[in-house]
Formats: structure tokens, sequence, C-alpha cells
């Protein structure tokens, strides 16, 4: 088995100053028990906001600027908002206090791939590892960071269930895949060389030897994406999470174990699908009852 030491070029070069300040955040986040996911988002946030105030140590006014800046660039309410919890825990480690208003955001799900759109996806992908990471991804009903996460021994082909680690909320958790992911992945497998990396091996690497990032798994999702000729928007969570919740609603799969499946603390998260349910019926009601 091969030893390969990681190599992280994930963050844009910074000032000395702003990387001081970036690095002191990762600590006060790290002792307040963050997960490892949530300080790399707050910590993007964070560095877009400080270069936008060009300083270290912005007055609030400035975080209200930017806060508003971020609306006029039409960006989600999901977006701004969790950007301003970050600059929120960066006043914190100051002793500053700084309050917002939180956007409302909407819970509905616009727009998902449907099994037509999955399909074309899958053809379009005639690298043996990405198809493995799309079909483990979509069956598994994965985020991309526990995609990223697994290794080889939370595999389970026998049983065709993945073991996550960390999941959202910081659980532990169990997922299924279907025999035809399974299939797959052992194909990749009989073809993949096991590496170690910091002493993991991850079921999934890079050309380059290292750990895939959330970023990557965006990426490389556009690209097959926009070779199987998809024009419908969305991005690697609406294909991994949105999508398969969806189409299981449509074929009349129990609320109740979609939400086991995707790992749902509320059931009202994941009846958010319900109404993909109800147009779906009326098309099949349309459809078909026609005289």
């Amino acid at each position: 088995m091969t030893k390969v030491k990681t190599c992280w070029h994930t963050e844009p070069l910074r000032e000395p100053k702003t990387g001081i300040a970036l690095n002191a955040y990762k600590r006060f986040l790290t002792n307040q028990g963050l997960r490892y996911e949530t300080i790399g988002l707050y910590m993007g946030r964070v560095g877009k906001f400080l270069e936008f105030a060009h300083s270290i140590e912005p007055h609030t006014s400035k975080a209200d600027e930017f806060r508003e800046f971020l609306i006029d660039q039409g960006l989600s309410a999901s977006h701004i908002n969790n950007t301003c919890f970050a600059i929120k825990r960066f006043y914190e480690m100051q002793s500053i206090v700084w309050s917002f208003k939180v956007l409302k955001t909407n819970d509905g799900i616009p727009y998902y791939f449907d099994e037509t759109d999955v399909l074309k996806i899958f053809s379009a992908c005639s690298n043996i590892k990405h198809l493995a990471m799309l079909q483990t991804l979509f069956y598994g009903c994965l985020r991309s960071s526990e995609l990223c996460r697994l290794e080889d021994t939370d595999l389970d082909l026998r049983k065709r269930t993945l073991r996550l680690r960390q999941t959202k909320g910081g659980r532990d958790d169990v997922a299924f895949i279907t025999e035809d992911c399974a299939e797959t992945l052992r194909i990749y497998l009989n073809i993949r060389p096991k590496i170690e990396i910091e002493g993991r091996t991850p079921l999934f690497y890079t050309d380059y030897g290292n750990f895939w990032e959330k970023g990557d798994v965006h990426r490389m999702f556009l690209y097959y994406k926009e070779k199987a000729n998809i024009k419908k928007p969305g991005a690697v969570h609406v294909f991994s999470r949105h999508s398969p919740a969806t189409i299981m609603v449509a074929k009349g799969c129990d609320i109740r174990i979609i939400k086991e499946i995707l790992r749902h603390k509320d059931i009202r998260t994941t009846l958010r699908y319900a109404h993909v349910a109800n147009e779906t019926k009326r098309k099949m009601y349309e459809d078909y009852l026609v005289l």
C-alpha cells in the first residue's frame, strides 16, 4: 500500500495579517466544538468579509454594509444567513456584539433531476472512478462531504451499505447502495491502487493522491452534467439529495422511510418533497385518465 502525504492548496493567498486573523478565528471555532466542514465554510466567508472591509478589525458597520452587498448580489437567503452567522462568530471572538436580521429561506424544492436526467449523467461518464463516485452519491443520498470522508473500511459490498462518519449533526450513520452501484464499485476497486493518506485509506482519492474536497466534487459533477446536455438548474446537492428523495416520493415511497434514508432529524425537512409528489400525481392523472 502506497503512503501519500496530502497537499492542501484550497485557500486563496491572503495578506499575512489576514492569515493571522483567520488562524485565530480557526482556533476559536475549534475550541467551540464546530465541525471541520463548518469551520472551513466560516473561515472562507469571513475571509471574503475581511477582504471587503480592507481590515482585520472592521467596525460592525462594515458587516452591515457587507450584508447589504450580498443581498444586492442576488445571493440566496441561506448563503447570506450562513455568512452572517460566520461574521457574528468572528465578532464574538473579540467580545463584540453584532446582530442581523435572519432572512427567511425558501423551504420548497424548486427543481430536481428526474430519472432520465440521472441516467444521462451516468451514461456521459466514461471514467470508472467518477462513475463510481456519482453513483455512490446518488444511490447513497450522500452529501459531498460525506463522500469525501469515505474510507475503504466504510464500504460493505456484501450488505450494500456505507458507514458514514460525523455526518451533519456530528453523528455516525449508515447509507444504502443498490446492486448496480455495488457492481460499479467492485470494478473500480479491482483497478484502483490502495493508498494511505495521513493514516487513512480513502475510498476515493484524486489523481494526485490527495483527499477529494467538496469543491472538486462540485466541479466534477457540473462537468458531466454539461456533457450530458442537462440544462436544468442545480448542482451536486440537488443531484444527490433532492433528486433521489423526489423520485422516491413520486413513486409512492412512505415519507417516513425517506426521512430515514436521507438521515433527516426532523420529518418536516423531508415533507418539503411531498408537494412534488402531488405535482407528479396530477401529471399522471391527466396522462392516464383521458377519455
